[in-house]
């Protein structure tokens, strides 16, 4: 099973996505953002998730995501998030200057079809709310639904977490 769990801020979206995968005896959670030096706010985010998480979980924070799904494809994996995971390639390439993410983004749908364990994606929805009055917020919101709309051409089963309630928008047929 592969799957793409969205959903806005504060939706539910990480806690749902670590429930498809609560009866796994060992989860790989790939963690892709950093916490910034001096982002109080931020590191208690990032406890409350930590501290959700099952204590047989391994966790890896990396943005490297395409390269940890090949180096072991079978053992079932939690990435959280898509977002972040964006916003350090955006940084690596550029993005916000002219540079190009669609090789990464490429790179990261062929390792998602090499994956044969479980797998759960965490990427926020875009679109639901008021366009970005700055360049750089508009590119990101561009560039992560175009990203959300592949990864959704890839999985199995597509879920929008509203309100902490799961709806489901494309499952396995």
């Amino acid at each position: 099973m592969r799957a793409l769990v969205l959903g806005g801020i504060r939706s539910g979206k990480s806690g749902h996505a670590e429930g498809l995968l609560a009866a796994s005896s060992t989860v790989r959670y790939l963690a892709t953002g950093p916490v910034p030096a001096g982002a109080d706010s931020w590191s208690v985010r990032v406890a409350a998730h930590r501290d959700r998480r099952p204590a047989h979980w391994h966790t890896v924070e990396s943005a490297d995501v395409a390269t940890h799904l090949r180096d072991d494809p079978v053992t079932p994996t939690l990435v959280d998030d898509i977002g972040g995971w964006l916003t350090a390639v955006m940084d690596r390439r550029d993005a916000w200057t002219g540079g190009s993410v669609r090789a990464d983004i490429d790179d990261l749908c062929a390792a998602i079809d090499t994956v044969t364990g479980p797998l759960v994606l965490v990427s926020p929805e875009v679109g639901l709310t008021v366009v970005s009055a700055t360049p750089a917020g508009r590119l990101f919101t561009d560039e992560l639904g175009t990203l959300n709309q592949r990864l959704a051409a890839v999985c199995d089963r597509v879920v929008l977490v509203v309100a902490g309630q799961p709806l489901a928008v494309k499952e396995l047929s």
